[in-house]
């Protein structure tokens, strides 16, 4: 087989200011590796590595201070030692020919006093607890209602946004994707179920998404528009997220983005409730990476249709380090093991083998 059987997925493309050897994103994915400090190890850096024929990696969340913490042994990008771990995982993928930004986090509300510094309360936009459990160190919690940050107090949530994305670049990453989904921070700011906010952002959707302007704003200086994307979620419901209008409220916000020029928007396609991307994609303006459940197939259908530019694949990469060798001849994928998703070291983390040897 060729590249013939996917020609758009596997053609050489341009993403904002970078120029990437296909249009297969490697997703990002919390993988609970990193070692003492949240500093992302030599083993983690193996694993990028091994992965680096994708496109575009965008790695696992990266916290973007001890505040922004949420699960343990998730690496950080706050402190210089953090730096210098992700700085072997940049070298090792750019070794091999491969690009990667970092995804830039804050958990918000989905965090425990157990990993705070002072064993402080989480913050959010307010003191509303999102139902289920946490993993701690001392194992599943209830989630806490959190405090809800004063309005004084968001500018240093913004400027920590912004000094990760320095230490981001000084780490040697390409660029960086800021998370606004899943139910963390930005999505609690977006979303009217879990920011009930009197001030000036609360309220109206313009007020909403006044915390991801911020965001967004001072990111872009660091690495430049285009080198700087966004990850959305408007339909996700887990941690008891909701919206009383998501296609009026992530409307805007991709409206919003389009207008800032950031390189990409990123969006989680889940199920069929009837939220129309397209029309999201259109309000946005810019270059679309869909995520959802594709295969090579229907990826490369979807590009050819214009439904989206790239295409994010995430736990294909974690059974297929070769996942773009195996589309490119048309191979069988190989199966996860969810038992080591977030545990297990190398187990079910850099034991896979690629295709010529498996």
């Amino acid at each position: 087989m060729t590249d013939n059987l996917y020609p758009k997925l596997l053609a050489p493309a341009q993403l904002g200011d970078i120029s990437l050897e296909n249009r297969v994103v490697m997703a990002p994915m919390t993988r609970s590796r990193a070692g003492e400090g949240d500093v992302a190890t030599d083993l983690i850096a193996e694993y990028y590595g091994q992965r680096a024929s994708a496109g575009l990696i965008i790695s696992e969340a990266s916290q973007i201070s001890p505040q922004g913490k949420g699960y343990p042994r998730t690496p950080g990008i706050f402190s210089a030692e953090q730096i210098a771990g992700w700085r072997k995982v940049t070298e090792r993928v750019h070794s091999e020919g491969g690009r990667i930004f970092l995804q830039l986090w804050h958990v918000g509300r989905l965090s425990h006093s157990s990993v705070q510094l002072g064993g402080q309360l989480p913050v959010a936009p307010s003191a509303i607890a999102s139902d289920g459990q946490i993993y701690t160190p001392t194992g599943l919690q209830n989630f806490e209602t959190p405090r809800a940050l004063e309005t004084t107090e968001i500018c240093a949530v913004v400027d920590d946004f912004r000094q990760a994305a320095v230490n981001a670049k000084e780490a040697g990453f390409d660029g960086v994707e800021i998370h606004a989904a899943n139910g963390y921070i930005i999505d609690q700011f977006l979303r009217d179920g879990t920011n009930q906010r009197t001030d000036g952002y609360g309220g109206s959707i313009e007020n909403r998404c006044r915390f991801l302007k911020e965001v967004v704003e001072a990111v872009i200086p660091v690495f430049g528009a285009g080198r700087t994307g966004v990850r959305l979620s408007p339909v996700f419901a887990t941690f008891s997220m909701s919206d009383s209008d998501p296609v009026a409220t992530f409307g805007y916000a991709a409206e919003l983005l389009g207008k800032l020029g950031v390189a990409y928007l990123h969006v989680i396609q889940l199920g069929d409730e009837g939220f129309d991307y397209g029309a999201l994609r259109a309000k946005f303006g810019g270059t679309y990476i869909a995520n959802g459940g594709y295969s090579a197939q229907s990826a490369e259908q979807a590009i050819v249709s214009g439904e989206a530019d790239f295409v994010a694949f995430g736990t294909p990469f974690i059974a297929n380090p070769d996942l773009v060798a195996r589309f490119r001849t048309n191979a069988e994928l190989a199966s996860f093991d969810p038992a080591f998703f977030y545990q297990g070291e190398e187990k079910g983390f850099t034991d896979y083998p690629p295709l010529a040897s498996s």
